[in-house]
């Protein structure tokens, strides 16, 4: 059975990056020593490991990953701390309109 990983990436000017990887030793260490002057992390290392999660299933870890890109800086650092609470509240609706502020 093939592995997938998806993971997040801090870079050296606090941002991160999120990626998927069915090696996640060999693909850090590509990012760290910036084989590709072209990629996001080139430039803005040094660089930590800060959350993985393993799929079983590419098309699991490819959905997962995209849904993570689309994430705020708040909601990958509570998964990051593996605070689901706070990221369930992140989650949350806040429209005027979302059926919870209706009277």
């Amino acid at each position: 059975m093939y592995s997938y990983f998806v993971y997040i990436l801090k870079c050296a000017d606090n941002s991160y990056y999120t990626g998927i990887t069915g090696n996640i030793v060999k693909r850090f260490n590509e990012h760290e020593l910036g084989l590709d002057k072209n990629a996001y992390t080139y430039k803005r290392r040094p660089l930590s490991l800060e959350f993985h999660q393993e799929f079983n299933d590419v098309l699991q870890a490819i959905y997962f990953e995209k849904k993570i890109k689309g994430w705020t800086r708040a909601k990958k650092q509570a998964l990051i701390k593996g605070d689901f609470d706070m990221l369930q509240i992140l989650s949350e609706c806040r429209n005027a309109t979302h059926y919870k502020y209706k009277n």
